[in-house]
């Protein structure tokens, strides 16, 4: 608490005459003003004393606009500062007494023995300015100056510009009601609490602010380490920050010689030796710095600037860190925060790398690869993959290598419209197809021309879909877990022939998919009568819907996680300048489905790895890791792998974020291909960073995925087509096709070990080991 003085009669009279002074140096005082009768008026001190008050001006140097600083989730790894001011406030017995003792020689060396205003000081300074018409000086106690820059500080904080020009301008009113407010202050406050103020207010060099942030600045350390040199270097600097900053080597001989006066005037004060100031003063200064960058914002993150902008993001769109966006902005850029992000130091760089290494920045394709990772059954992300150099200047805009733009994350988060997620989509129709109670090893006749309002239960509209597979071969019976193994989007339709759409809109958002832009689509299409529904059944049972690579990632691990969804949170923790902890974004975790419905989805998916024609086989992770994946492509335009072990699980999109180039005949990379697939650079990038990161963190195979007997069992067909089908104790089913099953007699074999299985339809051969 600050120490409460009484106001005695040598501070009234220290102001009284340092009033008188520059006054009469203002030419505006009448020598009848002076006579006694007017002096002991009411009048009089009624006009003085009130101005003896502080004006409602907080000092309190806890209330300083501070840096806030993020880290990755090792807090340690410092990612990212931001600041309207760059400055950590310290407390005086963090300051070295080097420091201190150089700051109040070079600015105020009677610092300690007035009441606020040094009478000798004004003397001097009217002397030397009226009288001698030499260079104007201010004559300022450092008090005062604390004071103008408080005053200087809280106009800017207003807004207020009228405010901040009587705060700096060059009048005796400005400098009287300077005087005013510092002998209050030296009524209120001790000479350490001011000192510390000053030091804490203090600008030490283009943009830098208080002694804290100069000891880092200019010599790569703290302020209670500052030794007699650098102390006074940096004591030099406040004269005039821009020309003596030592940083700018045009400014180092100006400096060198401003340190050399401090060192004689802390001699003078006798607070060195005289063989201390001459070893000091021998030192070139250049010598004795160590800079260290002063960069803020995400553009001095490195490869840690797309997390660090989509962590700002979360920042400004969360009201637990205000009301408005204005009050967010101001904490984040003036509140001091540590704020500790879920960015896993190892899971971003090799992200960022993996990103590069398939399609450089600067490539010709002009292609970009975007990736994001989450940790299941937590929320965390764990960091971003983006190709191209984050970069928010204006010059961005017209170079294709840089982009402030996180393709990884929501249009609301920083980032685009998203991209159609294609056959990554599946697993949903997977979870959809068990919901509602059926077995992924169910046989259902492969549908041709699909009557959307006629055979998709809750479907609103009069078109018809002509199913199609990838290269627009035609399907054939087969089980949902063949049509995820292969990929197949007449399966598809066949499952949503029998479940209706409802039941996958539905599963897609419990898993946590929603659209990437800012107008999102309503899933459940049922009531999306706006629209007619006539396009919207291929595109939600296809995958040709839109999403953000995070929010697919976040898809894959609410299956790792056995069924936990979570909301992706950047943020773990955040203290405020006075150490206090904020509240944060919550992951909300939750039972979304059934977990065997999750592990058997997730065996789904280890097939399609493990078979030898399985969709995703080029997924297979290092060292016979139990690997997770599913391969897509959307038409021409994007390659797309998502995938997961239970530790972690990402996804990769590849293309051109602006829609509006394909892959046709195109050199990616220095390789040609006339049509491209997503195993042909998704995949290869998505096992890059898995297999990289896997390494870094030592982390064990874990055997998960284990089917359901209830979802896995081979049982009867339930499909809306007339069927008999018997079922064999050893797996292999056999039927009759009925209406609408093209495919006559059948027979399929599911061999489910993890080298894959056995199908056959027709004698025709579509798989095998």
């Amino acid at each position: 608490m600050p120490k409460k003085k009484s106001l005695t009669a040598k501070c009234v009279l220290s102001l009284f005459l340092a009033y008188v002074l520059l006054c009469l140096a203002g030419g505006v005082v009448t020598s009848a003003f002076f006579l006694p009768a007017v002096f002991a008026s009411n009048n009089v001190v009624r006009a003085i004393v009130p101005s003896l008050q502080v004006e409602g001006i907080d000092f309190n140097v806890t209330d300083l606009p501070q840096q806030s600083r993020l880290y990755a989730s090792d807090g340690t790894t410092q990612i990212g500062t931001f600041y309207a001011q760059n400055r950590i406030v310290v407390p005086l017995k963090k300051i070295s007494k080097p420091m201190r003792q150089a700051v109040v020689s070079r600015e105020d060396r009677r610092f300690f023995r007035h009441a606020g205003v040094d009478i000798q000081g004004v003397m001097r300074a009217f002397v030397a300015t009226y009288v001698k018409k030499g260079a104007t000086q201010g004559g300022s106690s450092l008090t005062q100056q604390y004071v103008k820059n408080v005053l200087l500080l809280q106009a800017q904080e207003d807004n207020d510009p009228i405010a901040e020009y009587h705060a700096s301008e060059e009048t005796v009113a400005r400098k009287l009601r300077e005087m005013l407010i510092a002998v209050q202050m030296e009524k209120t406050y001790s000479k350490l609490e001011i000192l510390q103020g000053y030091l804490n207010i203090a600008q030490f060099g283009r943009g830098i602010y208080g002694v804290e942030m100069a000891a880092r600045r200019y010599f790569s350390t703290t302020a209670d380490k500052l030794d007699i040199v650098q102390a006074a270097t940096i004591a030099a600097i406040t004269k005039n920050p821009a020309a003596f900053d030592p940083s700018v080597e045009s400014n180092q001989k100006a400096s060198q010689r401003e340190r050399n006066i401090v060192l004689d005037l802390m001699y003078q004060e006798e607070y060195i030796s005289q063989k201390q100031r001459d070893e000091a003063k021998a030192k070139p200064l250049k010598d004795t710095l160590k800079l260290q960058d002063a960069q803020a914002g995400c553009s001095a993150s490195g490869d840690a600037a797309f997390f660090c902008d989509y962590v700002t993001k979360k920042i400004l769109n969360s009201k637990e860190f205000g009301k408005t966006i204005e009050e967010r902005k101001k904490l984040l850029y003036e509140g001091g925060l540590d704020i500790y992000t879920t960015m896993d130091v190892n899971a971003n760089s090799a992200a960022m790398k993996a990103a590069r290494a398939a399609i450089p920045a600067d490539d010709a394709s002009k292609m970009e690869v975007m990736m994001a990772a989450i940790k299941p059954g937590t929320g965390e992300v764990l960091g971003f993959g983006i190709n191209k150099i984050y970069d928010t200047s204006p010059e961005a805009n017209n170079d294709p290598a840089r982009t402030a733009m996180n393709f990884a994350v929501d249009q609301i988060d920083g980032g685009g419209s998203g991209f159609p997620v294609g056959s990554t989509w599946k697993p949903i129709n997977l979870v959809a197809w068990m919901r509602k109670g059926h077995s992924i090893n169910e046989v259902l006749p492969a549908p041709g021309v699909v009557n959307l309002y006629r055979d998709i239960p809750g479907f609103r509209g009069v078109n018809t879909w002509d199913v199609k597979n990838s290269g627009g071969t035609p399907g054939y019976a087969e089980s949902p877990l063949d049509g995820l193994v292969n990929s197949h989007n007449t399966t598809q339709a066949a499952m949503a022939k029998v479940i209706g759409l409802e039941p996958i809109a539905q599963a897609a958002e419990d898993i946590g998919f929603h659209q990437a832009s800012k107008q999102k689509m309503n899933m459940h299409l049922k009531d999306d009568t706006a629209n007619g529904g006539a396009y919207q059944a291929p595109l939600i049972i296809g995958g040709t819907v839109s999403a953000a690579p995070l929010t697919m990632a976040n898809v894959y691990a609410t299956i790792a996680a056995k069924g936990v969804e979570c909301t992706p949170i950047a943020i773990k923790k955040v203290t405020d300048a006075t150490g206090a902890e904020l509240d944060v974004p919550k992951a909300n975790c939750h039972q979304a489905v059934d977990p065997d419905i999750a592990e058997t989805v997730a065996y789904a998916m280890n097939q399609g790895v493990v078979r030898p024609n399985g969709q995703a086989r080029t997924a297979q992770l290092a060292n016979n890791r139990k690997t997770f994946a599913k391969t897509g492509t959307n038409e021409n335009t994007y390659m797309l792998t998502g995938g997961f072990v239970p530790q972690i699980a990402a996804f990769v999109a590849v293309g051109n974020a602006d829609g509006n180039s394909d892959f046709d005949n195109k050199t990616i990379n220095g390789v040609y291909h006339r049509t491209w697939f997503g195993s042909y650079i998704a995949t290869p990038t998505w096992k890059n960073f898995m297999d990289t990161y896997l390494t870094a963190i030592n982390a064990p195979n874990v055997d998960y995925g284990t089917p359901s007997s209830k979802y896995a069992a081979t049982s009867n067909s339930t499909s809306k087509s007339s069927r008999s089908s018997t079922s064999t104790t050893d797996g292999t089913t056999s039927g009759t096709g009925g209406t609408g099953d093209t495919s006559g007699q059948y027979t399929q074999t599911q061999n489910d070990t993890t080298t894959g299985g056995n199908q056959t339809e027709g004698g025709q051969t579509t798989g095998g080991q």
